[in-house]
């Protein structure tokens, strides 16, 4: 599947169990290109879970995530190739510069020009003074700005993100923000975990809200966010 593209993900009654213990029970969502979604819900409700079986890297006890038309078993590889994932660890090397791991991982996804891609990646994270840095000495905020650059290196469709915002100052949330706004423009398909609903709210086009492992509702457009969580999750309340 060379050049393998997808302009919808779909989850399809995906469960989840861990011996006797369910994670998720027959979740099911929808999400098109060019959409910011959130997996909302409390600690233990399934997100992280969800977010590993839709990176490929665990299987569903039942149920299947397709990237357009294909499974990841039918598209194989070239469905990795279109996915990027930031979660609690970055995946950055702290003795190495800014540059030289964005060089790497350019290399590592076989880009075009990894020189050339990790530049204009280092200006839009606003890192471009220190691209000669080393990590070690970056705040978490710039760090958080470099690994999300280094997920979006090979211009994924898919972007996942695990609670993006935890430990980032105002300043570094803002241009979180503000860079996923860009990746809505670009129509990828953004679908992230969080916590911070302040943050997100006018931000997210579509909120599934996990309890239990199961969909409490699924919320296209996305309005009084708060509130709807604190009904359908905290209260345990039912769509």
């Amino acid at each position: 599947m060379n050049g393998f593209d997808f302009e919808r993900l779909v989850v399809d009654d995906v469960s989840r169990h861990f011996g006797r213990r369910r994670a998720l029970g027959r979740v099911s969502f929808t999400c098109e290109a060019g959409t910011v979604a959130g997996l909302l819900g409390p600690n233990g409700a399934g997100k992280s879970t969800l977010l590993s079986i839709i990176a490929t890297l665990a299987a569903p006890t039942s149920g299947q995530v397709r990237y357009g038309t294909a499974s990841a078993r039918e598209a194989g590889p070239a469905i990795r190739a279109r996915l990027g994932s930031l979660g609690h660890d970055l995946y950055l090397y702290p003795e190495l510069t800014a540059r030289e791991n964005l060089e790497f991982f350019g290399r590592l996804y076989q880009v075009a020009d990894p020189r050339a891609r990790a530049r204009e990646a280092l200006e839009r994270a606003g890192l471009a003074e220190r691209a000669d840095d080393a990590v070690s000495g970056f705040s978490r905020g710039m760090r958080q700005r470099l690994a999300l650059e280094r997920a979006l290196i090979h211009e994924p469709r898919l972007l996942l993100l695990d609670e993006p915002f935890t430990g980032l100052d105002d300043g570094s949330a803002h241009a979180l923000v503000g860079r996923l706004r860009l990746l809505r423009d670009a129509r990828t398909i953004v679908l992230l975990t969080t916590h911070d609903l302040d943050i997100v709210d006018g931000l997210l086009d579509q909120a599934v809200f996990l309890r239990d492992g199961r969909v409490a509702d699924v919320q296209r457009p996305v309005a009084g966010l708060r509130e709807r969580y604190r009904q359908l999750v905290a209260g345990g309340g039912r769509a």
